[in-house]
């Protein structure tokens, strides 16, 4: 992912949630990223450019134990 993808997609997720501290870092896999609010991760959004299309999928894990209260 590029360092321009990586801006729109971080501007794109703030105000979609309204949230200025949602960040995108780049990872090691050229096609991905670690997605955080503050310093903990919640996800990773990857590139995905199947049959053409430039898409992006954000995949974010919600453990049991996040559910308690």
């Amino acid at each position: 992912m590029t360092k321009s993808e990586i801006a729109k997609l971080q501007d794109y997720l703030r105000r979609k949630f309204a949230n200025n501290n949602i960040r995108i870092a780049a990872m090691k896999a050229a096609d991905s990223a670690e997605v955080y609010i503050g310093d903990e991760s919640i996800g990773v959004i990857a590139d995905d450019k199947e049959d053409g299309d430039d898409s992006f999928v954000f995949r974010m894990p919600i453990l049991d134990i996040d559910l308690e209260d």
